[in-house]
């Protein structure tokens, strides 16, 4: 292999051998595709006796949205394994393999099925404790705090201030985040005001970590969609679990 590569692959360290920078980077790289040659011959071998879903989703709804309800799946379908994967918003839409995706929108092409989960609403979120200290009661008194942004999410801000009739609220102090899970958890620590995504965020706020000072006022944003490949192997099991997510999805929208 090392002939092939045209690199070492291990190097002396004392008296032992070690994987050389190469080796690290070349395990790195095919790992990923090693598991998915593992899991192909799992699912598709002649013993099939496991029942596996694999969800790709983003990151702060797999977190905070789907993991929290699996449970209730589990009890429906208490042989099927699901085993959740997580992109960033910075991602390619749609990478690796799944039997079904998560995501905002619906891609072009028509190589999936889009079935329609829910519909984001966007409101100010904060720590009780947050809220307790300054003694918000009203919008205008936002532009003393501090308010809590995302690169990923740019304009959630500007969006619900115009919403609200506010459209020259501006903060007088801001911190910006990469990603949103980051973001979300700045708000959870008290360090400032965020905006916040429902029904994603329900559980937190049954959990008593976040609350919503004005949810009244509220913006509507992007559509979340259930993708299964049109050519995926769609047993029973399988199309429980779909049926499953847009039952949950329903009950979420009626928070």
């Amino acid at each position: 292999m090392e002939e092939w590569l045209g690199q070492p692959l291990f190097v002396r360290d004392g008296q032992s051998m070690v994987a050389s920078p190469h080796a690290r980077a070349l395990a790195r790289e095919i790992s990923a595709a090693f598991d998915h040659i593992a899991d192909a011959a799992e699912r598709y071998g002649k013993t099939r006796q496991l029942k596996i879903i694999r969800v790709s989703a983003p990151a702060t709804v797999a977190m905070r949205w789907l993991i929290p309800r699996l449970p209730s799946f589990a009890q429906k379908c208490p042989g099927v394994d699901v085993r959740v994967s997580t992109v960033l918003s910075t991602q390619p839409a749609l990478t690796g393999s799944f039997d079904v995706a998560i995501r905002r929108g619906v891609p072009n092409g028509g190589q999936f099925q889009a079935l329609p989960l829910f519909r984001e609403s966007n409101t100010v979120i904060a720590s009780p404790s947050l809220l307790a200290r300054t003694g918000i009661k009203t919008v205008e008194q936002l532009a003393d705090q501090t308010w809590l942004t995302t690169e990923t999410r740019p304009g959630d801000w500007e969006s619900w201030a115009e919403a609200s009739n506010l459209p020259m609220l501006r903060a007088s102090r801001t911190l910006r985040f990469d990603h949103y899970f980051v973001t979300l958890q700045a708000v959870v620590d008290g360090l400032g005001f965020g905006i916040g995504p429902f029904p994603t965020l329900e559980a937190e706020c049954a959990a008593g970590r976040l609350q919503k000072p004005f949810p009244s006022l509220c913006v509507l944003g992007s559509t979340y969609h259930a993708l299964v490949p049109l050519d995926a192997d769609k047993p029973v099991y399988m199309r429980a679990f779909v049926d499953w997510l847009q039952s949950v999805s329903v009950k979420g929208d009626t928070h």
